[in-house]
C-alpha cells in the first residue's frame, strides 16, 4: 500500500488538450478521477494539488477557470496559485512594442509543495502531471535529499518531454482513454446552485 500525492501542472495541462482542436472537448476533465485511474487498486492519494492562475486580463475565460475550480474542489483537489505578470514585447513587424501575459510561479510552488509534503511524509510517491522541464531541477532535488522517495511524471498527451521523464524515477504517459474517461458530469448540484459544462467546452 503507497501513499501518494498528486501535484499537477495546470496549465501545461490544459494547453496540451487545448492546441489540439481534436481534444477541446475534453477541457472538463475530473482531476480527481484522472489521479485515480493513474493509480494502482490499492494505493492511498493523500492529496491531489493543482497549480494555476487566473487571467484576470480574459474575464469571460476567468469566470470559467473560477467555476471548474469550484467544481475540482469540491472533488477534494487543492487549488495553488500563482499569478500573470505583464510582459511587453517588441514587434519587429509592426515597429511597436505589444503587451503580452506570462504565467508565472508555477514550477516554483510545485518545488515548494514537494519539499513541503515529503518533509511531513505526506507521500511515499510523488506523481507529476506536466512536460515541463523547468521541474527537473526540483526532481533532482528531492531525489538526492529523500532517497526513499519515489518521483514520477505523468506526461500530457501530444507532449515529449524527453528530459523530464529521464529526470524521474519512472515516468507515465497520458492517453485518450484517461481524457475520455475521466470528464465531469455535463450538469453538477453545487452549494445549492446548477453548474452546467461550459459551452466552449463541449
Amino acid at each position: 500500500m503507497r501513499k501518494l500525492a498528486f501535484f499537477i501542472d495546470g496549465f501545461n495541462l490544459y494547453h496540451a488538450i487545448k492546441d489540439d482542436k481534436r481534444l477541446h472537448r475534453y477541457k472538463w476533465l475530473d482531476l480527481a478521477k484522472l489521479c485515480k485511474s493513474l493509480c494502482r487498486a490499492d494505493d492511498i492519494i493523500q492529496e491531489i494539488f493543482y497549480f494555476t492562475a487566473y487571467a484576470t486580463f480574459k474575464p469571460e475565460g476567468m469566470e470559467r477557470h473560477k467555476v471548474y475550480v469550484r467544481v475540482l474542489e469540491s472533488k477534494g483537489v487543492k487549488p495553488i496559485f500563482g499569478e500573470f505578470k505583464r510582459k511587453d514585447k517588441f514587434c519587429y513587424t509592426c515597429k511597436r512594442f505589444t503587451q503580452s501575459y506570462e504565467e508565472k510561479q508555477t514550477d516554483v510552488n510545485i518545488a515548494i509543495k514537494l519539499f513541503q509534503t515529503a518533509i511531513h511524509d505526506l507521500y511515499d510517491m510523488a506523481m507529476i502531471i506536466s512536460g515541463d522541464s523547468d521541474l527537473i531541477p526540483a526532481i533532482q532535488a528531492v531525489k538526492e535529499t529523500f532517497p526513499d522517495k519515489s518521483i514520477g511524471v505523468v506526461i500530457p498527451i501530444g507532449r515529449r518531454a524527453e528530459a523530464l521523464k529521464n529526470a524521474a524515477h519512472f515516468h507515465m504517459k497520458m492517453k485518450l482513454k484517461h481524457l475520455e474517461t475521466c470528464q465531469l458530469p455535463e450538469r453538477i448540484d453545487l452549494d445549492g446552485k446548477t453548474i452546467m459544462r461550459p459551452d466552449r467546452w463541449k
